[in-house]
């Protein structure tokens, strides 16, 4: 666990309304340390500077609270995400073509048909 994670992570369990003392923080870190790694000072004390810098810690008088921007990512990160359903594409529909329906054309009848006599080309003068 790095000190960051350690500090976070100390800051969220103690639960103090105005904020965890470095002290405190130092302490309660100190307790869950496995006994193979050995306690850096002043690793915690960059640590603590560097979150304060970043805006993860508010930093009141001398004790730290998370602020609220990392709060918000923390949640962020614990949500499952949900897998995006890729959407197709809608296809255009080709508009639908009329299957044209033959009519059904009536018998025709046989009727005297006139003769007519043949029309005659109009031509035009030429002037």
């Amino acid at each position: 666990m790095t000190y960051k994670a350690g500090i976070v992570k100390a800051i969220t369990d103690l639960k103090d309304r105005t904020g965890s003392s470095s002290i405190a923080i130092k302490k309660y870190m100190q307790i869950s340390l496995p006994s193979s790694k050995k306690w850096m000072d002043p690793t915690f004390l960059t640590a603590l500077k560097s979150m304060t810098a970043a805006g993860d810690l508010i930093q009141v008088k001398s004790s730290y609270k998370l602020s609220p921007v990392y709060k918000k990512k923390a949640a962020d990160a614990l949500k499952p995400k949900k897998p995006k359903k890729k959407v197709a594409p809608k296809k255009k529909t080709a508009p639908k073509k009329k299957t044209a329906t033959k009519k059904k054309t009536a018998p025709k009848k046989k009727s005297a048909t006139k003769k007519t006599a043949p029309k005659k080309k109009l031509t035009s003068k030429k002037k």
